[in-house]
């Protein structure tokens, strides 16, 4: 288990900074004290192996603490949003608090729930392990590594960051989320020049509207930066392309159910929209003959608690069938075409509304969009770009219509434009395309 390696650290390099989190801070000896105490405290208070703990989370080194101790105890994680209402926390606590899991699973991760009810997924000691050695041969963590997690610990995004820090026996930064830029940027200025961190798309964007000049400055000390989670605007990779020009830049392909799968340094030259590279060591990707990206190898999640039916679903023989529309090209990279609930038929033909939206991106007027169906008299649907304009420009449906027009089919031109203030995001940052389905 990942654990093993704080005790390896605190006995070959006790006093290297593990955690730090706004002025406390522990070395690796400390840790694995920590650790090993409150382990012995859960198996006192009756926690059995292989048992599930339902814990609330929180970005704290105190977390990471019962976090670890849970797995050192052989019991199971559920890490639960520190958000999450008492009466649905206490709901899922008596359905799951000691019930015993499948031998080997470590966590029970529970999906955003954005593509529908919120689902519990199993994840495995050996996943987790997986996943480490997935991102450290990867994205090149070293034990120099000083890596900021501004996101929540209960979400494969920034929890699989744990993972390779612990393994190489790097330093992990916690942060309390991204609304406040100071508290980043002070993380950032850390004495290294191996800083590193991991990004959903809108803390990118928000990065890039508000905060470019503090930004552009850390260029010669941010090794990289590690995005996924959601599509990211090809705009956007460009813009921090120009702005961290050294830096390596990841898009990443992974989720709950898969685990991390695939990555892309889009600052190579190329910048490539929608690509997310090529597998890694321990993951195998396929196109199945409808165009789903077909995931293997050890990352996979063992399946849904309680649900052997969804399960069964989309994990069969050994691979995991996913909603993501993705195509392989020549030279082995994988490329996302959005997911098959998104895809909008226009007249017969099928669109993917990313790619409009990349299009419409590259307008200088445009600050943020979503592409959505809206009904046709003749052909049933059309496509309708709703947008965010930038201070001081104004609709112009035409030449909005010309420049899209002069990158794609016509029939992936939208008919219909409409302004609006804001795009209803998700937690994650992805267009909440189920709202705008409700409202059509």
């Amino acid at each position: 288990m990942i654990e093993n390696y704080i005790k390896q650290h605190a006995e070959l390099m006790p006093e290297k900074a593990a955690i730090i989190c706004d002025n406390e801070y522990v070395d690796y000896a400390h840790l694995w004290q920590q650790v090993k105490a409150q382990a012995d405290l859960l198996r006192q208070q009756g926690v059995k192996p292989g048992s599930v703990v339902v814990m609330r989370t929180s970005q704290t080194i105190g977390f990471l603490i019962d976090y670890f101790a849970v797995h050192i105890a052989g019991a199971v994680a559920m890490p639960l949003d520190h958000n999450i209402p008492q009466e649905r926390f206490e709901s899922i606590r008596q359905q799951y608090e000691g019930k015993p899991m499948p031998d080997g699973v470590a966590d029970i991760l529970f999906t955003t729930g954005t593509t529908g009810q919120s689902k519990g997924v199993m994840i495995s000691h050996d996943t987790i392990m997986a996943d480490a050695e997935n991102l450290v041969d990867a994205h090149g963590y070293t034990r120099q590594t000083v890596f900021v997690v501004c996101g929540p610990l209960n979400h494969i995004g920034s929890l699989s960051k744990v993972y390779p820090v612990v393994m190489q026996g790097a330093t992990l930064i916690i942060v309390e989320g991204m609304r406040d830029f100071d508290a980043f940027f002070r993380a950032m200025e850390y004495p290294s020049d191996k800083m590193a961190t991991f990004l959903v798309p809108a803390n990118v964007r928000m990065l890039l509207m508000l905060a470019k000049k503090r930004l552009k400055p850390l260029a010669d000390k941010i090794d990289f930066i590690e995005s996924g989670a959601a599509h990211l605007m090809h705009s956007d990779m460009k813009a921090l392309c120009e702005l961290l020009p050294r830096t390596r830049l990841f898009n990443t392909y992974a989720s709950t159910e898969t685990g991390i799968i695939a990555t892309y340094n889009y600052n190579d030259g190329q910048c490539l929209p929608g690509c997310l590279g090529r597998t890694m060591k321990n993951a195998g990707i396929r196109i199945s003959d409808d165009g789903l990206i077909v995931c293997s190898g050890r990352t996979l999640m063992t399946g849904y608690a309680d649900d052997q039916q969804l399960t069964d679903t989309i994990l069969r023989d050994g691979e995991l069938y996913t909603s993501d529309l993705g195509r392989i090209d020549e030279q082995g990279m994988l490329h996302l075409m959005g997911r098959e609930d998104d895809v909008i038929n226009v007249g017969g033909l099928k669109v993917a509304p990313l790619e409009v939206e990349d299009v419409a991106m590259e307008m200088p007027e445009v600050e943020d969009c979503i592409c959505v169906e809206a009904p046709h008299p003749i052909s049933g649907s059309s496509l309708k770009l709703i947008v965010v304009l930038k201070e001081g420009a104004t609709l112009d449906r035409k030449k909005m219509a010309m420049f899209i027009n002069k990158y794609l089919e016509t029939y992936k031109v939208p008919l219909t434009y409409e302004q609006t203030d804001q795009i209803r995001r998700t937690f994650n940052g992805k267009p909440d395309r189920k709202y705008y389905r409700k409202e059509r």
